[in-house]
């Protein structure tokens, strides 16, 4: 659990190590401070804890689309949104719990319809800076199941 949370990793990766962490239960945004649900919390941080989480994760967000479909009120579902989005100047940073994890994104704003810095922080990025330390003393074969439980997007990682 300690590497982990040195490592920065978020997700069913971090909560497979021991760690409760979740963005929705920690730091609510939209409804989730209305709902009703567990954080899948597994403490072996192995290849297997990730495994089992990811089924035990999917069925925790079944339970969690089934609270959010309930209070959806009746009528037009569409947001009205102006076609060019122009954020305030100034900068900000917000985060979500996507399935792989903490998604953040920080922009610098002039007020334009450009975002003078825009950065974003995906889970598979950081999740892989963990893998140097995850794959020493094992076989090469073991690291097909150490990546493939990680859940690593490549086009996540790409710079």
């Amino acid at each position: 659990a300690e590497q982990a949370v040195s490592y920065a990793m978020s997700g069913p990766s971090l909560r497979a190590s021991g760690v409760p962490m979740d963005v929705r239960r920690d730091d609510p945004y939209s409804v989730y401070s209305k709902l009703d649900f567990n954080v899948i919390t597994l403490n072996d941080g192995d290849c297997l804890a990730r495994y089992l989480a990811r089924p035990m994760e999917i069925r925790e967000s079944i339970k969690i689309l089934n609270q959010a479909l309930e209070m959806l009120p009746q009528g037009e579902y569409t947001a009205k949104m102006p076609k060019i989005l122009k954020p305030p100047a100034g900068e900000t940073y917000t985060r979500i719990e996507s399935s792989r994890g903490d998604l953040g994104v920080y922009i610098v704003s002039d007020g334009t319809a450009s975002p003078y810095r825009l950065h974003w922080r995906p889970p598979s990025f950081i999740n892989l800076a963990a893998v140097g330390e995850m794959i020493k003393g094992w076989k090469i074969a073991d690291v097909v199941a150490i990546l493939g439980t990680l859940d690593i997007v490549l086009g996540e990682v790409d710079r």
